[in-house]
C-alpha cells in the first residue's frame, strides 16, 4: 500500500486515512521513525512500563506460547498445597 503526503509547516506529515484505519492508530500513539536506505521507515510503538517490560521481552514471550501449549494438552500437574508441590519436585 503506497500513498502521498506532504511535508506541512515544522515538518508534520499526515498519514493517510486508510493507513491509520488499518494500523487502528490514535491520537497520543507513539511512533518510531527509522532512517533506512530506501528513506523513511514509519512504524507504530506501544509504551510499556519499564516494571513489566521483562514479560514482553522476546525470549520470555516464547517461553509463554510453551506454557500455553502445555495447558491447551493438559500437560500440567495441580498440588494440594506447598509441601506436596515441593515433595513432587524432588521425586
Amino acid at each position: 500500500m503506497t500513498a502521498i503526503t506532504k511535508v506541512q509547516r515544522n515538518f508534520q506529515i499526515t498519514i493517510p486515512s486508510t493507513m491509520r484505519k488499518k494500523l487502528k492508530l490514535q491520537v497520543g500513539d507513539l511512533i518510531g521513525v527509522e532512517l533506512k536506505e530506501e528513506g523513511l521507515l514509519v512504524k507504530p510503538l506501544a509504551a510499556i512500563d519499564r516494571n513489566q517490560a521483562w514479560f514482553w521481552a522476546r525470549g520470555w514471550q516464547e517461553e509463554e506460547k510453551k506454557v500455553e501449549e502445555d495447558l491447551r494438552k493438559g500437560r500440567v500437574k495441580t498440588s494440594k498445597n506447598v509441601e506436596e508441590f515441593i515433595r513432587e519436585l524432588e521425586e
